[in-house]
């Protein structure tokens, strides 16, 4: 299991966040996410045999959200 947090500069209200964790936890292999669009900062654990962090990263992008 990994854990990263990842700066989603773009996330900055309520619905950001919806979208943002329903993005990233569509992905199968994503065990938790967690945006906080005051820190724009998003927490993530997930099994690295399932799915891989830029697999991750590019759900959030397609879906407006790029990280960093």
């Amino acid at each position: 299991m990994q854990k990263v947090t990842l700066n989603v500069p773009k996330m900055s209200c309520g619905h950001c966040k919806m979208a943002v964790e329903n993005a990233g936890g569509s992905l199968g292999g994503v065990k938790s996410i967690s945006a906080d669009p005051q820190t724009k900062a998003v927490d993530i654990s997930y099994d690295e045999s399932a799915v891989s962090l830029d697999e991750i990263r590019k759900a959030l992008a397609e879906a407006g959200y790029p990280a960093e």
